[in-house]
């Protein structure tokens, strides 16, 4: 397994082990401190660790190098995970939204909401505490590795502690304020279900691009036609085509040069100009390079 696929795992286990560690004493802390919102927490975060799975199922086949069946390599297994993330979230929030929807319409007919326990919110002030440290941890390392998998399992993490903050500031109303004050638990969860609904749509969006063969944005394929003519003897880059492949790019391009050098000299640029994108953008870049030659009238 290379390096890079070797830290992911790395990553995804530091995260699963405190998943697994969180929803444990949350289903702990929701029974014996009667919090119904401490237990969809602890849902929430059985939601993290079956992510941490997909994570690792999913990165491990988009390792393997190509092969017949796969001349580009499998890195779009990354990109489908994070799509299964996404969804994982988007199900979540829509979860915690429901359920939030539900306990407040019973409210304002007259129902009266148990009152949580001190353990509940001690639980909740911890969630908080550990996920904010495990979404910064997360995060940078995806970051470094430039994967968007371990950077959209991070704000998995991110999602478990906002919603320990909606479940810590309904239980600490309801245990601070009394009973008239229940009602904050399922409105402050409604909040957050809402914002984690805006996260998942992000993920969802950008995974959907990749996975539908979307262009590179418009500033990075500016910036490979500016290394293609920094070489003096190419003329008119054009019929520039991008897109992601997990966690590198393809480029092709037509270029054009003088028609009367020799095939070698143009092999020899063509290489020149793979090696320049591919220092700029990684060694795994995939490079394909059509080079037409110019009319006498468009030669310098």
């Amino acid at each position: 397994m290379a390096s890079r696929e070797k830290d992911i795992y790395k990553v995804t286990l530091v995260g699963s082990a405190g998943n697994v560690a969180l929803l444990t004493f949350k289903f702990i802390a929701g029974i014996l401190g009667h919090s119904s919102a401490m237990i969809a927490d602890a849902v929430h975060s059985l939601s993290d660790f079956l992510t941490d799975v997909v994570v690792l199922v999913f990165v491990y086949i988009s390792a393997k190098p190509q092969d017949e069946s796969h001349d580009y390599g499998h890195g779009k297994f990354e990109t489908i995970a994070s799509f299964l993330i996404g969804l994982a979230l988007m199900g979540a929030a829509t979860g915690i939204i429901v359920a939030g929807g539900i306990k407040l319409s019973d409210w304002f007919a007259g129902d009266q909401l148990a009152a949580p326990g001190r353990l509940a919110l001690w639980a909740a002030l911890l969630s908080i505490a550990v996920k904010e440290l495990l979404y910064q941890y997360t995060v940078r390392r995806g970051r470094k590795l430039d994967s968007q998998v371990v950077v959209a399992n991070a704000w998995h993490h991110r999602s478990d502690a906002l919603s320990s903050i909606g479940a810590a500031i309904g239980i600490g109303g309801a245990i601070l304020l009394g009973n008239r004050w229940t009602m904050l638990d399922p409105l402050a969860s409604i909040l957050v279900g809402l914002l984690l609904i805006k996260v998942a749509a992000d993920l969802l969006k950008t995974s959907i691009g990749d996975l539908t063969e979307c262009s590179l944005p418009a500033n990075t394929e500016e910036e490979i036609l500016q290394l293609i003519q920094l070489f003096p003897d190419v003329r008119q880059p054009h019929n520039l085509r991008t897109r992601r492949i997990g966690d590198h790019i393809a480029i092709e391009a037509h270029v054009r040069m003088d028609g009367s050098l020799p095939l070698s000299e143009v092999h020899d640029r063509a290489s020149s100009i793979e090696h320049k994108l591919k220092e700029r953008f990684g060694q795994k870049t995939h490079v394909t390079l059509h080079m037409e030659p110019m009319k006498e009238q468009q030669v310098d």
